[in-house]
């Protein structure tokens, strides 16, 4: 009986030395599928997503932000994208495009041939699980850019269930209403086998990716219903905060559970000011034009520059005045009460359109340091920053100076921006007159009188 006892002793350790050691801290795949969806959730939730006020949005343009123009090839500057200081990285579109190459060109990303599969130009599922494991490591959340209003004229949806799509008087199939997108057809959003396979389909890339939220793209096209279905599916998968940010300016896009709308009201009226044809007094009326009725919690996402407009606008050196104009730009976008969103190559000033029909990689060796250094030392400030990120908005703008305090019970930061290239004297409203600060980039004090002499496109970052 003695040495039968040993025996099974000696297994039964042998067996939970074996089990300890196959254990290891890789993402896990959950046993069980999810009964609704039939989905397994792989990797673990991240904790780190950032609280709505707390995101710098980093957009990645993965046909150009590398040499390899893939999902490796982004994964590769991870730690470009950190150092900058952004906390979340937005993807475009990852899958495979409707329109074929031609004469040079690729088709648009926004051509979705199908919703559940990577494009083979840019890797596959476990490139882009890498992808996202390193940024959680690295504390940055991702989030994919969803097309939700059109499909390619090739996606197997067109031929399979033609009743999802809307058509004209004679049965055929539209291009989206009221535009001349001439490659892609428009979703009806009154059939419900449609809706729920959209879902489905966003719901493949929580489980089968782990990412962390969508970028909408043309959302004021969908219905808010659907949004406001499809947000709350999306946010029941995982036990962590998911980013969803509408690519449009319905108020109501809050209300179906998004956690940011787009400013392009903001962004034309940055180019009216650094254009000269508006005083710089007119970004604080559109801001508040913008908010609207919003609750004062609500953040807007702005920029200088994206895909669209860097493509048809001009770059931020274009639009702005070069680099000194666009960092000024840049500073009054990230500060008046905003969300910032940064678009790949701007932070180190390059001066090439980016075509996003094509693929041509950024030419990383141009990086003007001088500038990279500036962005990293005004988004660390805003990342540090409660008055920024969370304060009440005042402003003090003139015709020449972009003016405003961001304030909470904690901080009071100061913003005085030149918009012009060329010196101006900014009479100091009554409010600020007479004040001691301290410069947020360089720590000196600072003492503003009756009035602030500003050299072309200066800016300062005050704070107290």
């Amino acid at each position: 009986m003695k040495s039968k006892t040993n025996i099974v002793f000696i297994l039964l350790f042998a067996l939970a030395f074996i089990s300890c050691s196959s254990s290891d801290d890789s993402p896990k795949t959950d046993p069980k599928p999810d009964p609704g969806t039939g989905y397994q959730q792989y990797g673990t939730a991240f904790d780190k997503v950032p609280a709505n006020e707390d995101a710098v949005i980093y957009q990645v343009n993965i046909r150009s932000f590398s040499p390899e123009g893939n999902l490796k090839g982004v994964q590769k500057r991870l730690d470009s994208i950190q150092k900058l200081g952004a906390n979340v990285v937005y993807l475009m579109p990852i899958y495979p495009v409707g329109v074929v190459k031609a004469a040079g060109k690729y088709g648009s990303p926004y051509c979705i041939k199908d919703y559940k599969a990577i494009n083979s130009d840019f890797g596959n599922l476990e490139d882009l699980r890498s992808l996202v494991t390193e940024a959680h490591s690295k504390n940055i959340a991702v989030i994919l850019d969803w097309v939700a209003n059109h499909t390619s004229w090739d996606n197997q949806w067109i031929t399979a269930h033609s009743d999802w799509y809307q058509k004209d008087a004679n049965g055929n199939i539209i291009i989206p209403p009221g535009t001349n997108w001439q490659d892609v057809a428009q979703l009806n959003y009154i059939n419900n086998d449609m809706k729920n396979a959209m879902i489905d389909a966003m719901s493949y890339w929580v489980y089968n990716a782990n990412i962390d939220g969508f970028r909408c793209d043309a959302a004021d096209f969908v219905p808010q219903a659907f949004w406001t279905q499809a947000i709350t599916a999306i946010r029941k998968i995982k036990n962590q905060k998911m980013i969803m940010m509408a690519e449009g300016t319905r108020a109501n896009h809050y209300d179906a559970g998004f956690d940011y709308t787009f400013g392009f009201a903001y962004f034309d009226a940055l180019k009216k000011v650094f254009s000269e044809t508006q005083p710089a007094s007119y970004l604080q009326t559109e801001s508040s034009k913008e908010y609207g009725q919003l609750d004062s919690s609500k953040r807007i996402v702005r920029y200088i520059t994206n895909h669209d407009v860097n493509l048809s606008d001009g770059t931020p050196l274009e639009l702005f005045g070069g680099k000194k104009g666009s960092l000024t730009a840049f500073v009054i976008a990230s500060s008046m009460k905003s969300v910032p969103m940064i678009y790949g190559g701007q932070e180190i000033g390059y001066a090439k359109r980016i075509d996003y029909f094509d693929k041509i990689a950024i030419d990383w060796s141009t990086t003007d340091f001088d500038m990279l250094k500036e962005y990293k030392k005004i988004i660390a400030f805003r990342n540090t920053s409660e008055a920024l990120r969370k304060g009440k908005f005042t402003g003090y703008s003139s015709n020449e100076a972009s003016v405003f305090t961001m304030e909470t019970t904690a901080q009071k930061v100061l913003i005085v921006a030149n918009v012009k290239n060329k010196a101006v004297k900014y009479t100091t409203s009554t409010a600020l007159a007479n004040t001691t600060w301290t410069d947020a980039l360089t720590g000196n004090q600072v003492t503003i009188g009756a009035e602030i002499n500003l050299a072309a496109y200066q800016y300062l970052i005050l704070k107290k």
